[in-house]
């Protein structure tokens, strides 16, 4: 019996014992956890990665700018931003302190899930600012990237007396790893900006991949926008499947990102096991809450399933299919292919909605027919170039039927977001 997150809870399934080749999951920490999350927090504020704890950087800052990542990522918040308010506070109890909720280009934050990140105490008390990439009056132009686009970014940030950025580390399938950088860009930059670096000519670079930072143009610019808004410390998390804080890094922004990219590393490299079909479930709520968001866990079962095999990608997507762009993929045009050539044909200053997550997507399936078990309608699925399952159990029939073999072989990746398949 296989069990997959789905939305808030799983899905489970009965695999046949001489069809299943193994199941992919990242390693259990290497020492058993006896301490709550907040006190593995603390503990990393306390000792931080190559800088002075936070209570010594805030002396005397007058304007103190903490980002935080938006409702669309799994970020324990509740449990970070006491902590990093109270180290602030303790150093400069008289700080003006913002937190700048990061959205990137994604959709505001509605109040419920505020309080839901936050709890009632920050969300009714604190300062809190939700980013707009393409409100002009909030951004500021700071100069050019290596890549050559705009470097725009929220002039909260840049101008703040001391950034600060709270947010977790996984594998990331374009940019690495999350976290660290990522808080700048694309957290707290305009529109343009982000549209330079996710442009056809990175997405498509052999060196933008899962797990890999060194030569990634994407990471490059990532880490260029950080430095010159001035993000001085970092409070990074590692979450289990559970969503539970097993790890944190605190301190100077680029070395406390790195210390934790290499405990995800080694926590969650696996081999890839081909395998005729993958099921691959992309981390249950908020990571699933859109098929836009689901790419990521496709490009894990990418990494895994046979060329012309299926990927069975579980995703319960309650928030629908996540933009606008996205869910036309296909209106112009129907076959992949071509859909395919369309963007890659874009220059940097070309880039339009959505096409990276497009591009990434029309790579796995032009290597795979995708299966999606979700909540979502049949027709949108079907609109889409997938096809649609009410169950895991009725997507391995189908899976059956394209390939004409009822003994497949079967490989499970539970969340595809958490691991590095290679």
């Amino acid at each position: 019996m296989i069990s997959v997150p789905y939305g808030k809870s799983f899905l489970s399934c009965h695999i046949p014992e001489d069809r299943s080749r193994g199941i992919l999951l990242p390693m259990e920490p290497d020492h058993r956890i006896f301490i709550s999350e907040a006190e593995i927090v603390k503990g990393s504020l306390l000792d931080p990665v190559v800088s002075p704890r936070l209570k010594e950087l805030s002396v005397n800052k007058e304007k103190i700018v903490i980002i935080s990542s938006d409702h669309t990522r799994p970020v324990p918040s509740r449990i970070i931003m006491p902590l990093l308010l109270d180290e602030i506070r303790s150093g400069n109890p008289d700080a003006d302190i913002t937190i700048l909720i990061a959205t990137g280009g994604h959709r505001d934050p509605t109040h419920r899930e505020i309080i839901d990140k936050y709890g009632e105490d920050i969300a009714s008390n604190e300062k809190l600012v939700i980013h707009n990439s393409s409100d002009k009056g909030q951004m500021i132009d700071a100069g050019i990237l290596p890549s050559g686009g705009r470097m725009v970014l929220n002039k909260l940030a840049v101008e703040a007396d001391l950034l600060v950025a709270e947010g977790f580390i996984e594998p990331h399938f374009f940019a690495g790893f999350s976290g660290g950088r990522k808080s700048v860009l694309p957290g707290v930059a305009g529109y343009g900006s982000i549209m330079a670096n996710h442009c056809a000519e990175f997405i498509s670079h052999n060196r933008c991949r899962t797990g890999i930072l060194d030569g990634n143009p994407i990471h490059e610019d990532m880490l260029f926008a950080a430095r010159t808004a001035g993000l001085a410390f970092i409070c990074n998390v590692v979450i289990d499947e559970n969503k539970k804080i097993i790890a944190a890094f605190s301190g100077e922004m680029n070395e406390a990102h790195l210390a934790g990219c290499d405990y995800v590393r080694k926590r969650s490299c696996v081999k890839a096991i081909p395998s005729d079909i993958v099921i691959a479930g992309n981390g249950g709520y908020p990571m699933d809450q859109n098929v836009y968001q689901a790419v990521k866990g496709m490009t894990a079962a990418e990494a895994s399933v046979k060329d012309g095999g299926v990927i069975i990608l579980v995703a319960e997507c309650c928030d629908g299919c996540g933009g606008e762009a996205f869910a036309n993929t296909f209106c112009e045009q129907t076959d992949p292919t071509g859909v395919l050539r369309r963007i890659l044909y874009r220059r940097r200053n070309e880039t339009e909605p959505d096409q990276w997550q497009i591009l990434i997507f029309l790579r796995v399936l032009l290597k795979a027919t995708v299966v999606m078990v979700t909540s979502l309608p049949e027709e949108l699925i079907e609109s889409l170039n997938m096809k649609w399952a009410a169950s895991i159990e009725e997507a391995l029939d189908i899976a059956e039927e394209i390939l004409g073999d009822p003994n497949a072989s079967i490989a499970v990746i539970p969340d595809g977001v958490g691991v590095i398949v290679e």
